[in-house]
């Protein structure tokens, strides 16, 4: 289940990654839904593994960080849907989060910019959507370090496109003012929209040199990620099933 997006680049991005994610696992069923915006919905979705005759459905959240969406909007429409669908399990499984697999795609696609791993004079803003919610900015502003992690880049600043500090403008010139040379704006977003849209020209305002990667989108450690958050949350649910027969 992604985000969703008025922009059709977002859909096409999800349904890029959830094509790759079917290559890697064939053994499981993948159905696409969208919390907003976007179709289908999760409670056309569930409907269609119903009537398919499947009695337990894993939610993983496709989403990087866990705050609203993941604590609110997803629990409420699950909810809904189970009401619907009395007979089938819904399981809502941890969101993408901070992986560290999807740190190391943030970098391949640093690098994919055209900042080798080995330049020293590399500063990079990390860009991300930005929360209401301060412990979900906090775990994005210490991404910034990680994302740098066995390079030889200047250092990382964290950076928002919406709702809280800093901004890109204001990490563009932190990092020079540090002294990196050449400003890479990094990307802790899954798909291309109107807000990463707004990252770009802001940074290309503040530095028309700078260099814009790539959102984190279909690479090939995104399906990991996603099969063992689906094994994790599948397995747990196994487990509390067995407990439950036992008592």
């Amino acid at each position: 289940m992604a985000h969703g997006s008025r922009d059709p680049r977002s859909a096409q991005t999800v349904h890029a990654i959830v094509d790759a994610l079917r290559a890697t696992a064939p053994g499981i069923a993948v159905h696409v839904a969208f919390l907003d915006l976007s179709v289908p919905s999760l409670g056309d979705v569930v409907e269609t593994v119903a009537r398919a005759g499947h009695r337990r459905a894993v939610v993983v959240p496709l989403l990087l960080g866990s705050a609203y969406h993941s604590r609110v909007d997803l629990p409420a429409l699950l909810a809904a849907a189970s009401a619907r669908r009395p007979g089938m399990e819904l399981i809502q499984a941890p969101v993408l989060g901070d992986d560290e697999r999807l740190v190391a795609a943030v970098r391949d696609r640093i690098v994919g910019a055209g900042a080798p791993a080995d330049d020293p004079s590399v500063g990079v803003a990390l860009s991300a959507v930005g929360s209401s919610s301060a412990e979900a900015n906090a775990v994005t502003r210490a991404l910034a370090a990680r994302v740098c992690a066995g390079t030889a880049w200047h250092g990382a600043r964290a950076c928002f496109a919406a709702a809280t500090e800093p901004t890109v403008e204001s990490a563009v010139t932190e990092l020079r003012a540090r002294g990196a040379r050449r400003i890479v704006v990094g990307s802790w977003f899954l798909a291309p929209g109107l807000l990463t849209d707004r990252v770009r020209r802001r940074a290309l305002a503040a530095d028309p040199s700078a260099l814009i990667a790539d959102p984190i989108g279909p690479h090939a450690l995104v399906p990991q990620v996603i099969v063992d958050r689906y094994r994790r949350a599948a397995a747990a649910a196994a487990a509390r099933t067995s407990r439950t027969a036992a008592a």
